[in-house]
């Protein structure tokens, strides 16, 4: 079932970029900060809730769990859904354009 919930959180849009590969909690916190060049830095308790919401959406999937750690990554729906977001995103950066010549 495709994604249909409206425009991401910026949390779950950073969780999805960073899950183009897999991995786990702590890692996905270190790949956010750096993906955001430091401008995000995701506690656990924000990181695994969304997790818990996009598990349940589809968007990603648990790969292992090894009972210490635990891999996620993205699924099918997931990168449909960061891709029709991130076209979203594109939209209005470009009809923002008309603040360029100043307000």
């Amino acid at each position: 079932m495709p994604y249909n919930g409206g425009p991401m959180t910026e949390a779950m849009y950073y969780v999805l970029l960073a899950l183009m590969h897999p991995s786990h909690g702590y890692g996905l916190m270190n790949t956010i900060e750096e993906v955001s060049k430091g401008r995000i830095k995701m506690g656990p308790g924000t990181l695994y809730g969304v997790l818990s919401r996009m598990l349940k959406d589809g968007l990603i999937v648990l790969e292992t769990d090894d009972g210490r750690r635990k891999t996620y990554k993205i699924t099918k729906d997931g990168k449909e859904a960061l891709l029709q977001e991130y076209q979203r995103l594109i939209s209005l950066v470009e009809d923002g354009s008309i603040l360029k010549g100043g307000i």
